[in-house]
């Protein structure tokens, strides 16, 4: 057991990591009861999955405070950075079925209208182009942590998570546009939830949960960024309050706007109704 300055640059506050932990916890069981009950795909239990293991971060930060170790540290930066990367791949899966719906289903996208043909419009470009960049950008900021472990290696470990941390910024701004243009495209709509009058509204519910948490993300990564480029003992670095404010309060306001307006209500296996795009179940249809 070291000082926990060794590797914090300062001494961590205590309570906060406890705090933390447990707010996570419980977005972690609201959100599982919110797939079950909404009756959503159950990719949705990503959301669910990422929470918790913010939480299991926060609580490896707690026990660093009073027994502090490599393996408490690095196990710590693993679960802190890596998780919410996943929240980014739930914003590609949910783009990607918007955009699906558009191709596989007329009743969809309007009588006589034509599925987009462009590349970038396409559901598994989306889905798959998206994840690729997201997990290529997992596995650079995790071997980053990996060789940061050891202290001769510690400048390669810095510029590892660097080269992920920008991947990710630059495939959020990809997908930032992407996300724009289908918002504005007629062609694409979405599924009434329980609290939209129609499916224009559902839409705009929909695309404000995503563009908001992308948002919220890219943020959180500019700060991760600064962290890492100032290095060990940089102001950034050996400031507490900033990595409350830029990381922590970042990733639960993202919590927060998949609980108020939940996803899975607008994924429910149902078919949409011509006249207006709302989707409906497929047993209420007049054929």
């Amino acid at each position: 057991m070291v000082d926990p300055a060794y590797y914090f640059s300062y001494t961590p506050m205590n309570v906060a990591p406890e705090v933390a932990a447990a707010i996570f916890i419980g977005f972690s069981v609201a959100l599982a009861l919110k797939t079950a009950k909404s009756r959503g795909p159950r990719w949705l239990l990503i959301l669910s999955v990422t929470a918790f293991s913010e939480a299991v971060g926060y609580a490896f930060r707690a026990v660093c405070i009073y027994w502090t170790t490599l393996g408490t540290f690095t196990a710590m930066s693993l679960f802190l950075l890596l998780p919410p990367n996943a929240l980014a791949l739930t914003n590609y899966k949910t783009l990607g079925e918007v955009v699906k719906s558009a191709y596989h289903s007329p009743l969809q996208r309007g009588y006589g209208a034509e599925p987009p043909r462009s590349i970038f419009l396409r559901p598994r470009f989306i889905t798959w182009f998206f994840f690729t960049s997201d997990v290529f950008s997992f596995l650079l900021q995790g071997a980053g942590v990996g060789i940061s472990t050891q202290e001769e290696q510690r400048t390669l470990g810095k510029q590892t998570i660097l080269a992920g941390l920008a991947v990710q910024l630059f495939f959020f701004a990809a997908f930032l546009c992407i996300a724009s243009y289908v918002f504005f495209d007629r062609r694409f709509t979405v599924a009434r939830g329980p609290k939209d009058v129609d499916s224009r509204e559902a839409k705009r519910r929909l695309f404000r949960v995503i563009i908001s948490t992308t948002l919220l993300l890219y943020l959180r990564s500019v700060y991760r960024v600064a962290e890492f480029v100032g290095g060990y003992g940089s102001k950034v670095y050996g400031t507490e309050w900033l990595f409350y404010v830029f990381d922590t309060v970042m990733v639960m306001a993202s919590f927060v706007i998949y609980m108020q307006s939940f996803i899975g209500y607008h994924f429910q296996g149902h078919d949409s109704d011509p006249k207006d795009g709302i989707m409906v179940p497929m047993n209420r249809l007049v054929l």
